[in-house]
């Protein structure tokens, strides 16, 4: 069973910074890590991806602000975010998955959030003006 745990949430004005952190345990570990994030009213959205080589993806709307990381020695994922904006202000989950395929032909495929396992419990991020 995997288990994700967020923190770092919080309310910041626009032009701040936090960062994010979520601590992944479990067996097998899921190396297909990724943040969403969903504001009221909205449908989630993919914040950013990062795979089991250390290939990352990011949405449009965070592309130069935010960068997402991890420490393997600490099974822990990061999410940098700079220059935050209100309309960053939502709930950011962490999610996880195993890649498909076996050994060194293992893979991240591009997933739906539906189609991710694993989520954490949440925290909220609040950017006011």
């Amino acid at each position: 069973q995997v288990r994700l745990v967020e923190s770092g949430g919080g309310s910041v004005q626009a032009g701040g910074s936090l960062r994010l952190s979520c601590v992944a345990s479990g067996n097998p570990y899921p190396y297909c890590m990724a943040w969403f994030r969903q504001a009221p009213g909205k449908e989630r959205e993919r914040v950013a991806t990062i795979d089991k080589d250390g290939s990352t993806t990011y949405g449009d709307s965070v592309k130069g602000r935010f960068t997402i990381s991890e420490d393997n020695r600490k099974n822990t994922l990061y999410l940098q975010m700079d220059s935050l904006k209100p309309e960053d202000t939502a709930m950011y989950y962490c999610v996880a998955d195993h890649p498909l395929g076996w050994g060194g032909g293992a893979y991240c495929p591009s997933r739906q959030p539906h189609e991710y396992t694993y989520w954490g419990q949440g925290t909220q991020v609040t950017v006011s003006s």
